[in-house]
C-alpha cells in the first residue's frame, strides 16, 4: 500500500503502523470475498451448499461429507431434460467422478449403469439410485454393475498394498 503514498511516508512509524493495520484488514477482506466467491460453484461450496440444496429441493444431510453432498447437488443440476443415456451418464459421473457406461435393454425395459474406473461401490450409491429413480420413467428398471478386486488381483499384490485396501473394494464386502 506504500506504493500509493509519497516516498517520505515510508520512514514514518505512524504511517507504517497504519498501513500494517490496514493491510491486515485488507487481507481479511480479500479472504472473505474469495470464500464467498467459492460458494457460487458447487464443486467448491462449503457453507453455501445448504443454499444450493434448498434451491434444488434437496434435504440437507449434515452427516454426509461435503463431497457426497456436492455430488447430489451436481447430479440434480445435470439431471434435467429428456431421459437419455447421456443424461444418466452425466448424473452417474457426478456421483462417481469416474467414467460410467450406460446401456439400454429395450426388450426388458431396462438400463444398465456400469462404473468403469472405480473399484467397489461408490460411498453415496444410495443417493445415485434415488436420483436416477427421480429422472427415469417409472416402467424402466435399473441395474448397477460394479467392479471389485478379484482373487487373482489380490494374490498379485504386496502385503502393503493389501493393507491399504478397504473392505468395500472386495466382492461382498461393505454392501
Amino acid at each position: 500500500m506504500f506504493s500509493y503514498l509519497p516516498a517520505y511516508y515510508e520512514s514514518s512509524r505512524v504511517m507504517q503502523a497504519d498501513m500494517n493495520a490496514k493491510g491486515v484488514e485488507m487481507d481479511l477482506l480479500f479472504a472473505a470475498l474469495e470464500e464467498t466467491f467459492q460458494q457460487f460453484f458447487v464443486r467448491t461450496a462449503t457453507w453455501g451448499l445448504d443454499r444450493w440444496e434448498s434451491e434444488l429441493g434437496i434435504t440437507t444431510d449434515l452427516s454426509k461429507p461435503l463431497d457426497q453432498r456436492r455430488a447430489v447437488v451436481e447430479s440434480k443440476l445435470r439431471g434435467s431434460g429428456k431421459f437419455s443415456g447421456q443424461l444418466v451418464k452425466n448424473v452417474a459421473e457426478a456421483y462417481d467422478r469416474g467414467r460410467v457406461e450406460v446401456s439400454f435393454q429395450p426388450g426388458e425395459w431396462g438400463v444398465t449403469v456400469r462404473f468403469v474406473d472405480s473399484i467397489g461401490a461408490p460411498p453415496n450409491l444410495d443417493d445415485l439410485k434415488g436420483m436416477i429413480e427421480e429422472i427415469k420413467p417409472a416402467h424402466m428398471s435399473v441395474v448397477y454393475r460394479l467392479n471389485y478386486l478379484t482373487i487373482a488381483q489380490v494374490e498379485g499384490m504386496t502385503i502393503t498394498q493389501i493393507e491399504s485396501i478397504t473392505q468395500d473394494k472386495l466382492l461382498g464386502g461393505g454392501l
